[in-house]
């Protein structure tokens, strides 16, 4: 029962994560070629390379830490970390 519940866990904060990632791309007005571009592929590769990462529900931290950097970010502040400790010296 332990390990059920901690897989549940473990997958809504991966879907949390993506949702802020599908939301941040929605808002920063890149198009997946340009959001590509600035994560690191080559031209030919960005695209498709994005497209297939907003379609994962368990994107390899990499692949978070290569957005994060992309959008200006922490993967903290991605995935919401980054906030509690914000919060915490206020």
């Amino acid at each position: 029962a332990r390990v059920l519940a901690a897989r549940v866990l473990a997958e809504d904060a991966d879907d949390a994560a993506m949702a802020r990632v599908r939301v941040l791309f929605e808002e920063s007005g890149l198009s997946l070629h340009e959001l590509g571009l600035r994560m690191g592929y080559e031209p030919e590769l960005a695209r498709q390379s994005v497209f297939q990462f907003m379609k994962a529900k368990d994107p390899r931290i990499s692949m978070l830490r290569w957005f994060a950097r992309a959008m200006g970010m922490t993967v903290q502040e991605l995935i919401g970390e980054g906030k509690r400790k914000k919060g915490n010296g206020a």
